[in-house]
C-alpha cells in the first residue's frame, strides 16, 4: 500500500490517495485484523483501550498521554513571543499554527493555535517558564485550560440555601413562567398556584433545579418593572421555599427583585444581562447566591438588531471571560458562578447552532456551562415547527447535543423527556469510563 502523499483533504475526513486495486486488498486485511479506529475522547478512555492490550501499566500511562492531541487557541500572541512559541512546542513533538506575517515581520500580533497531547502540554509549560515575553505566565495559562476542559470529577454549586452537584450527571433545570406573554408558555401559569403546581410536577418528572422568571426576554418583549415582576414571583418563591429540597433559581435581571427573591428562598440568580449591573454582582456576592452569567447583547428589545460578530465563538468566550473576572473581582466566589452561551439571545440560526456544537470550549473558563436551548426558534427553523410547544423533540435533541459536548446542566421545559434522554448519554459515558490514567 502507497504512503500517504500528494493532497491530503482535510475536512470532515482525511482523503488518501489510494488507487482501487491497493484498496480491495487493503479490505481484507481490515477484515481479517479488524483494523478499526478508537473515538476515544479522554485519556481515561485511551488508558482503557491500551490496557487491553495487556500492556505493562507504565507503558499503558506513557502512551495514554500520547493518545489525544488537543489544540488549544490563543489570542494577541505579540511577534516576539509567538516564534518562541512555536519553537518550543516543535521541541516537545507538538505544534503551533499562526499568522504568515509573523515569519516576515509584516504582523506584530497573531492568534496562535497550538497542537499537542497532554505529555506535550506538560513538558512545554516547564520550558516556557523559562522564556521571556511572558510565555511563562501564558504556559501556565494553557495548563488551566486543559485543566478545566477536562475536568471529570463532580462539584459541588453552593446557593444561598440549597447547593447541587454537578459532573456526576447531567443535570437538568426545569423552566416555571410566571410571565403573560413568555415565548413558549406565556400565560400558562401566571397564577401563583398554577406556578407553584408547575414546579412541583417538574421535580416529580426530575427536575435538578427549578427556574422561576417573572419577566419575558424573548426577542422585542417590553420591559416589565421591578414591582410587576415582584409582585408575580413572592408568592410563587415563598411557597416553593417550603416545598422544594432542590436550588431554586430566580430568573431576572433587576438586582432589587434578585435581593427580594435570595430573601424570600432563592438559591441562584440567573441573569440574561451577565451580570452586567454592578449592583446585581453586589447582591449576588452579599447574599451568596449563586449565578448563572450568560451572553447577551444589548437587551432583549435590541439583541435581534445585531447579529453580526467577526469571530462568534471568540466573541462569546473573552465576553464570559471577562464577566466572570468581573464578578470574582467584586467579591463573587468561583464556586459559585456557572455560564451560559445565551442560545437565541442576539444570535442567528446557523450562530446558534455553531455555539450549540462548541459549547465544551466554554469547559475551559473552569465553570460548569448551562444550555439553554429549549423550543426556541431556531429548532423550529431545522425541524419546520413553527409553534414552540411542537419542538419538544429538537429540544431534547439539543439537550442531548449540549450534554454530550460538555455542558453540565441543560435549561428545558420537557423535563420527563429530557430526563429520560440524558439517562442514555449519562449510561454511555460510564460504560467507556475507567477510573483514572495509570501513573
Amino acid at each position: 500500500m502507497t504512503s500517504v502523499g500528494g493532497d491530503v483533504f482535510l475536512a470532515d475526513r482525511v482523503e488518501f490517495p489510494v488507487d482501487e486495486a491497493e484498496a480491495k486488498a487493503a479490505v481484507a486485511f481490515l477484515a481479517k485484523h479488524r483494523v478499526r479506529v478508537l473515538p476515544a475522547e479522554s485519556l481515561a478512555e485511551v488508558a482503557r483501550e491500551l490496557a487491553k492490550t495487556g500492556s505493562e501499566p507504565e507503558g499503558v500511562a506513557l502512551i495514554a498521554r500520547k493518545g489525544i492531541v488537543w489544540l488549544v487557541r490563543i489570542d494577541d500572541v505579540s511577534l516576539k513571543a509567538a516564534p518562541l512559541l512555536k519553537q518550543e512546542l516543535l521541541a516537545v513533538g507538538g505544534d503551533a499554527a499562526q499568522a504568515r506575517g509573523i515569519a516576515d515581520h509584516s504582523v506584530d500580533r497573531s492568534v496562535v493555535v497550538l497542537a499537542a497531547t497532554a505529555g506535550e502540554y506538560q513538558r512545554v509549560v516547564a520550558k516556557l517558564d523559562r522564556q521571556p515575553f511572558h510565555l511563562g505566565d501564558l504556559g501556565r495559562a494553557v495548563e488551566l485550560a486543559i485543566r478545566n476542559y477536562t475536568h471529570a470529577a463532580p462539584r459541588i454549586i453552593g446557593g444561598a440555601h440549597r447547593r447541587l452537584t454537578v459532573g456526576d450527571r447531567p443535570k437538568v433545570m426545569g423552566v416555571v413562567n410566571v410571565t403573560p406573554d413568555s415565548f413558549s408558555d406565556g400565560g400558562d401559569f401566571l397564577s401563583p398556584g398554577d406556578a407553584i403546581a408547575r414546579a412541583e410536577g417538574l421535580v416529580r418528572e426530575g427536575a435538578d433545579v427549578v427556574d422561576i422568571g417573572a419577566e419575558s426576554t424573548r426577542p422585542g418583549a417590553s420591559p416589565t418593572s421591578p414591582e410587576v415582576e415582584w409582585s408575580r414571583l413572592a408568592p410563587v418563591l415563598t411557597a416553593l421555599h417550603a416545598r422544594l429540597d432542590r436550588p431554586i433559581s430566580v430568573d431576572t435581571r433587576h438586582a432589587e427583585v434578585a435581593r427580594q427573591a435570595v430573601d424570600a428562598g432563592a438559591d441562584w440568580v440567573n441573569d440574561v444581562s451577565g451580570l452586567r449591573d454592578p449592583a446585581m454582582r453586589r447582591v449576588v456576592a452579599d447574599t451568596g447566591a449563586a449565578a448563572v452569567v450568560m451572553h447577551l447583547r444589548g437587551d432583549p428589545t435590541t439583541m435581534q438588531s445585531d447579529t453580526h460578530y467577526g469571530e462568534l465563538r471568540d466573541e462569546v468566550f473573552g465576553w464570559l471571560a471577562d464577566a466572570t473576572a468581573t464578578a470574582m473581582a467584586d467579591g463573587m466566589a468561583a464556586d459559585r458562578l456557572l455560564v451560559d452561551p445565551g442560545l437565541g439571545f442576539g444570535k442567528t440560526a446557523e450562530q446558534n447552532f455553531e455555539l450549540l456544537g462548541h459549547v465544551g470550549e466554554l469547559r475551559s473558563l473552569g465553570f460548569p456551562v448551562v444550555v439553554g436551548a429549549s423550543r426556541k426558534s431556531f429548532l423550529g427553523a431545522v425541524s419546520g415547527t413553527e409553534s414552540a410547544k411542537d419542538r419538544k423533540d429538537a429540544s431534547v435533541a439539543a439537550a442531548v447535543l449540549a450534554a454530550m459536548r460538555g455542558a453540565e446542566i441543560v435549561r428545558v421545559h420537557d423535563v420527563r423527556e429530557t430526563v429520560r434522554a440524558l439517562s442514555v448519554v449519562d449510561a454511555v459515558r460510564k460504560s467507556g469510563r475507567s477510573e483514572s490514567v495509570p501513573d
